[in-house]
């Protein structure tokens, strides 16, 4: 099998990217989608009715995308993102792009809640025949100065969210996942963007329950990881998210992914992620998120500000990034606009008034 090619050390990829991005301190993200509202699902319906061509849908799409960069804008938001609306699900949409992948009608798996996805059921090998993501980020960074982060998903959790063959490793099957996301990092950054979010959400979701398993399992996850984002230039950005698990035991694991900017559910769970880095220096950027996207409250400033500052005794605080839980989807816009206001209002004040760099 191919070799992992080794990047730069993280602190020269850091003032690479400084000097690249120029970012202010604290600087302000999202996750990735944005409010899928009644007119994308509609949309998104009557496509797979063929009552809606091809070209008309993406002109739709194009629009919502428009809309969602401009707001990102208005809010100050630091690096930008797409909002996704033309994806049905962060796996699904990536296995309909993929060769080896089949699909079910009706085969409906619960995610959380009342939220159901269709896993696709991975039979063969896996082969990208042509870009996946690309016309959609290079569209949005036609849009806006700001750098806009292009969206991939992680062959990990690819993996994991899939009915997947048994005929072989499932190492070797995350592998051939691995390389098809390589060629999607090396197209986006061919094309010009400078931030690229690999997201491995499930990665811990597919730890083994066996405690002699878990070694190796990591092994390969990892190893998957630093594959699909090997060969990039040391200027382009590598980040990457998880969510909604228990990472104890596992952050020298998440550590040796090397991603440079590392954005982590942490609100929801009470900041149990914080009480993960007590015992564990994390060497990169990070992004702990300030506020819980599943619930509709709108967050107060001061709560995420309180968070940032309690991440900064633990972590550096010139490392620390600015962004929610995870993605928007699930909310309405009513919601989404006054809690990304007042997030960019905590990073401002963080600003204003850094905390003390602690003993890390």
């Amino acid at each position: 099998p191919p070799s992992v090619p080794s990047r730069s050390a993280f602190p020269a990829r850091a003032a690479a990217q400084a000097k690249a991005l120029g970012l202010p301190a604290f600087p302000t993200t999202t996750i990735g989608s944005f409010p899928q509202t009644a007119e994308i699902r509609r949309a998104r319906a009557e496509l797979r009715a063929g009552r809606l061509g091809d070209a008309a849908y993406t002109e739709l799409m194009e629009k919502e995308v428009e809309l969602c960069v401009r707001e990102q804008e208005r809010l100050g938001l630091d690096v930008l993102v797409h909002g996704e609306p033309e994806r049905n699900d962060m796996v699904e949409y990536f296995g309909e792009q993929l060769n080896g992948y089949v699909f079910s009608q009706l085969g409906w798996v619960q995610s959380y809640g009342s939220r159901c996805v269709k896993p696709p059921i991975l039979f063969g090998d896996v082969r990208r025949p042509r870009p996946m993501t690309v016309s959609w980020a290079t569209y949005a960074q036609s849009l806006s100065s700001r750098p806009v982060k292009g969206m991939l998903t992680g062959p990990v959790t690819i993996l994991n969210w899939s009915f997947v063959r048994d005929d072989q490793p499932r190492r070797v099957t995350c592998r051939q996942l691995a390389l098809a996301i390589r060629d999607e990092v090396r197209d986006l950054e061919a094309a010009g963007i400078r931030v690229i979010q690999i997201d491995e959400a499930a990665i811990r979701e597919g730890m083994p329950l066996r405690r002699a398993a878990r070694d190796d399992y990591l092994a390969w996850s990892v190893e998957s990881f630093r594959l699909a984002s090997s060969g990039v230039r040391d200027e382009t950005q590598i980040h990457t998210h998880m969510c909604y698990s228990d990472f104890g035991g596992m952050m020298a694991a998440i550590a040796d992914m090397d991603a440079d900017v590392l954005t982590v559910e942490t609100s929801r769970s009470d900041a149990a992620l914080l009480d993960a880095l007590r015992g564990f220096r994390y060497p990169n950027d990070l992004g702990p998120g300030v506020y819980d996207i599943h619930s509709p409250n709108v967050p107060e400033r001061e709560g995420m500000e309180a968070l940032l500052r309690r991440a900064a005794e633990l972590v550096d605080p010139a490392r620390l990034w600015v962004n929610p839980d995870c993605g928007l989807k699930t909310r309405r816009w009513e919601e989404v606009r006054p809690a990304l206001e007042r997030m960019v209002a905590a990073a401002h004040a963080l600003r204003a008034q850094p905390p003390p760099v602690a003993a890390h």
